[in-house]
C-alpha cells in the first residue's frame, strides 16, 4: 500500500512540473458548420508558422510545421474566414538542433503512431467558422495575448479527431496583406494524442496541454 501511495505522489509531482507555458487556454468544443465567407482570398505565404511546444518532467521540446496551402479572406479590411493546411510531416525539432541525432530520434518519435502518425494522417487541418472583435471587458485581465483584436473559432482536425477551438488573436490587415498572431495551449488528449495508451503512466508526466504558436501572414492574389 505504501509502494502504491508512494508511487501516486511520484505521479502527482512529475505532472506538476511538466506545465506548459502560460498562454491563452483555447476553448474546445464539439465541430462547428462551416459558414460560406465572403471575401477576397489572400494566399497564405512561406513565411507563416506554425511552432510547438511540449513539456514533460525533465524538460521540453520546440519546434514546427509547415503550411503547405491556404488562405485567408478579407471583405472591408476585415477578415471574415480561411482555412489552411499543416504538413504534418514537415515537423521539425528545434531545440535539439546541434545533436542532430538525437533531434531525428524525437522527430521520428512524435511522427510514430506513438504520437502523430504521420504514415496514416500526414496533414492536419484549420478551418475558421467564426470572427469576432475581441472586446476589453472585465475578462480581459484573463487574455494573455498582447494586442489581441480578434477572437478566432475554428475546426483544428489531427489525425482522425475534429474539435473547434477558440482563441483571442492579433490581426493586422492593409490593401496587400493580411497576418494573423496567436499563442494558445490545447489539450492534446482531445485528439486522440496518448502515449502508450489514455490510462497509462507513461503518459500521464507529459503535459496534456500542448503551447501553439500561430504567425500567419497572407499576401493578396
Amino acid at each position: 500500500m505504501k509502494k502504491i501511495a508512494l508511487f501516486l505522489s511520484s505521479v502527482t509531482f512529475l505532472a506538476a512540473c511538466n506545465n506548459a507555458p502560460d498562454a491563452d487556454k483555447a476553448a474546445t468544443t464539439d465541430t462547428q458548420a462551416v459558414q460560406t465567407a465572403e471575401g477576397t482570398p489572400y494566399s497564405i505565404d512561406s513565411t507563416t508558422t506554425v511552432s510547438w511546444t511540449g513539456t514533460k518532467p525533465t524538460g521540453k521540446h520546440e519546434g514546427f510545421f509547415k503550411v503547405s496551402e491556404g488562405s485567408l479572406l478579407v471583405k472591408d479590411n476585415s477578415l471574415t474566414g480561411g482555412s489552411f493546411t499543416i504538413d504534418v510531416n514537415s515537423l521539425n525539432n528545434t531545440d535539439m538542433a546541434a545533436d542532430a541525432e538525437n533531434k531525428a530520434k524525437i522527430e521520428g518519435h512524435l511522427k510514430s503512431p506513438d504520437f502523430f502518425d504521420v504514415a496514416k494522417y500526414p496533414s492536419a487541418k484549420f478551418e475558421i467558422t467564426s470572427v469576432e472583435p475581441f472586446v476589453a471587458d472585465s475578462n480581459a485581465a484573463q487574455v494573455l495575448t498582447e494586442g489581441a483584436t480578434h477572437i478566432i473559432k475554428g475546426n483544428l482536425t489531427l489525425k482522425d479527431s475534429t474539435k473547434n477551438i477558440s482563441f483571442p488573436a492579433k490581426v493586422t490587415i492593409d490593401a496587400t496583406s493580411a497576418k494573423a498572431t496567436a499563442n494558445f495551449n490545447i489539450d492534446r488528449t482531445l485528439w486522440g494524442m496518448n502515449y502508450k495508451g489514455p490510462n497509462n503512466p507513461a503518459d500521464w508526466v507529459i503535459s496534456r496541454e500542448v503551447n501553439i504558436k500561430l504567425s500567419l501572414s497572407a499576401a493578396k492574389k
